[in-house]
């Protein structure tokens, strides 16, 4: 049982997640600990009697969108759609963290059975004691989660499941991934081609200007641009990304109820309107210290690589560094003054092996094969982000080389182009590695 000495903040009063008001987080120390768990009958009556506090929502979050295509969209009747409010709900149990909600479902496989299953059965799963236990029984009848579904509708949010077509694939093949992600904007298919550029806060104007030239010429070139959206580095990312008319993706350590910091709220509605703003944690998370590390491994998940800008040797972005190592991620380091203490982080990253980063073609020759083709326009499957480098001729002749064998009067009768330019293109195209010729005169696509 919750003690009724946690509901309470020095100067802030109770704070109740069940009648929608700003609460702390999942990890703090306010009511919102719980996530369902028993409250004392006096108290809890007395919560709901509250009116509904709106103050806590940011005003340059909280306005409406349609809601985009193929995209989940929530529910008035939650009766309608018990498994997306069965996701939800384990993902709000205090203390049922990505490691053990995939614990859960490897022994309950699908979220309404871990709801149904006895106190025993839970606690026979590693990591789960009686408090986590008795947190999951009692989240069956808390209102929680149907608040929460409702203020994600208010504020034009979308939940996107782990179990759906539209989640991330990248993200979904990492060890510990989200259940269910808050989003802000619109996820698309193009945005496997992802690259993560991440560092220090207190950035110089060295650092700045190399993220934002790094991001642009990226997002420039087909790359959607992942970030955290703090000072510093991130920023910077994100607004290179959206200065060259590309995609960007803000994965936050907080709640989409607000934005954290403050002052960035205008750039995370810029970004939700050309890419998303995502989250793991409920709406009203503050933003509590242990909650970034965490985050960081949804940064480098949604990504094929990690390019470091400015860090120190105790930056969090080498948390992103070593959660990209062990999700088989490409990392690249963007190299300092030899002297600055700003990049010791990454003078060590490029000394342990790291890709040396001078500009962009660094990074995309850099990246190695994607798990599967990207549509990255309406005639182009990229293959591997080398293929971004490519001129449009090239481009056009790659395309017409497929992972079968192809023989090369056909490709030179497809290439609208004179015969000896096509030739000279192919041998272009093999000496970069993208095709590979074969006996017979064929040619196939190098994956």
């Amino acid at each position: 049982m919750l003690l009724v000495s946690k509901m309470f903040e020095p100067g802030k009063g109770a704070l109740a997640p069940l009648d929608r008001r700003c609460v702390a987080g999942k990890n703090g120390t306010s009511i919102s600990q719980g996530h369902g768990l028993t409250l004392l009958q006096g108290t809890l009556e007395t919560v709901l009697r509250r009116p509904y506090n709106r103050t806590c929502i940011n005003s340059q979050f909280a306005a409406h969108s349609p809601h985009p295509e193929g995209r989940i969209e929530v529910s008035s009747n939650h009766d309608e759609d018990p498994r997306l409010l069965a996701a939800l709900r384990l993902a709000l149990v205090d203390g049922v963290g990505p490691r053990i909600r995939q614990a859960l479902l490897e022994r309950f496989e699908t979220p309404e059975t871990v709801f149904a299953a006895p106190q025993a059965a839970l606690m026979e799963i590693d990591g789960i004691g009686p408090k986590i236990a008795a947190a999951i029984v009692a989240a069956r009848h808390s209102g929680y989660a149907e608040n929460e579904l409702v203020r994600c509708r208010e504020l034009g949010i979308d939940l996107v499941l782990r179990a759906e077509s539209n989640y991330p694939p990248a993200l979904g093949r990492i060890s510990d991934p989200p259940g269910v992600l808050f989003c802000r904007g619109k996820l698309e298919p193009r945005d496997e081609l992802a690259v993560a550029i991440v560092g220090s806060r207190r950035c110089t104007v060295y650092g700045r200007q190399q993220a934002e030239r790094l991001a642009g010429a990226l997002a420039r070139a087909g790359v959607t641009i992942i970030s955290g959206l703090a000072r510093g580095i991130d920023a910077a990312a994100h607004r290179g990304a959206l200065e060259a008319q590309g995609r960007t993706i803000a994965v936050l350590g907080t709640g989409l109820a607000s934005v954290y910091p403050p002052e960035h709220a205008d750039l995370a509605s810029a970004i939700a309107e050309r890419g998303a703003v995502l989250a793991e944690v409920p709406l009203d998370t503050a933003p509590l210290p242990g909650l970034f590390p965490q985050r960081n491994r949804i940064i480098a998940g949604l990504s094929i690589g990690v390019v470091v800008v400015e860090a120190s040797r105790n930056s969090g972005a080498m948390h992103t560094v070593r959660h990209a190592l062990e999700q088989g991620r490409e990392v690249f380091a963007v190299p300092g003054r030899i002297d600055s203490l700003a990049s010791e982080g990454c003078h060590d990253m490029i000394r342990d092996g790291a890709t040396l980063v001078r500009h962009a073609d660094d990074i995309l020759q850099g990246l190695g094969p994607l798990v599967a083709p990207v549509q990255a326009g309406a005639d182009q499957a990229v293959h591997t982000a080398r293929e971004l480098l490519l001129d449009d001729q090239e481009r056009r002749i790659l395309n017409l080389v497929t992972l079968d064998p192809v023989h090369v009067d056909e490709i030179l009768r497809e290439a609208g182009i004179e015969p000896s330019r096509a030739l000279a293109t192919l041998t272009v195209l093999e000496m970069r590695r993208l095709v590979r010729r074969l006996p017979g005169s064929q040619y196939c696509r190098v994956t």
